[in-house]
């Protein structure tokens, strides 16, 4: 069957009974360094590292070698558990959206920087579907499809840029593109499971604060939990 190969923020490493007799792997290829938590059936790699004194910022993540390092490690798929913010009314918090495409305007990494090679880029409907099936699996309500909107960070958005970005996508993050693209470059299955941990600026009239997105994220952690659980329980 191979590995599950995860992505994910610190909060899902730290609970998880997933990684309980893991193993702390650091991995070095041509593209940079990753640290990895590992044990038999699945590899995490938590992409703001795993030390909260040194978090990594959203535009400063190594995703080429996050991704090799998965492969490497023998990853045989990945699903990226993700962070967003909800641009439509109706997507409150709490909720979790499986994306089925993404959108971005700004360069996103690549393996092959200085040679013509082009991917179209897309989410593995496999892992997608089969994240769905997780979540019916242990009972959680998902939203099947919905388009993700990648900005580069570190900074949040404006209320004009949600504004316009609320007309033709449904979430907004700083992560999942990039991985994405990089994993269909290595090969790599990949889909995600993203939990709305806010609603973009200006939806709402209550401001946004980091302390409200990192509260939300943390709210959400045990239901994202639950279905990482439950894929590796399905599929692994």
């Amino acid at each position: 069957m191979g590995i599950l190969g995860v992505i994910s923020g610190t909060i899902i490493m730290e609970r998880s009974d997933l990684l309980k007799d893991c193993r702390k792997v650091t991995v070095k290829n041509d593209y940079g360094t990753s640290t990895a938590m590992v044990t038999d059936k699945i590899v995490l790699i938590p992409r703001h590292g795993n030390d909260p004194q040194e978090h990594i910022l959203p535009h400063c993540i190594n995703h080429r070698a996050n991704l090799k390092s998965l492969r490497d490690l023998g990853a045989s798929e990945v699903v990226g558990i993700n962070s967003t913010g909800s641009l439509k009314k109706d997507l409150c918090p709490g909720n979790i959206v499986i994306p089925d495409d993404f959108l971005t305007l700004t360069a996103t990494p690549a393996l092959h920087q200085n040679k013509a090679i082009h991917i179209t880029p897309a989410l593995d409907e496999k892992v997608r579907r089969k994240l769905i099936a997780a979540a019916n699996n242990c009972g959680i309500s998902v939203i099947e499809e919905g388009i993700y909107w990648q900005t580069p960070g570190p900074r949040l958005e404006t209320k004009a840029e949600i504004r316009m970005m609320a007309n033709f996508a449904d979430i907004v993050g700083m992560t999942m593109a990039s991985e994405a693209v990089i994993a269909q470059e290595l090969d790599l299955p990949y889909a995600s499971a993203c939990s709305i941990d806010n609603y973009g600026n200006g939806i709402v009239e209550k401001p946004l604060s980091m302390e409200a997105i990192i509260a939300g994220a943390r709210k959400n952690a045990d239901l994202m939990i639950r279905l990482l659980e439950s894929y590796h329980q399905l599929y692994y």
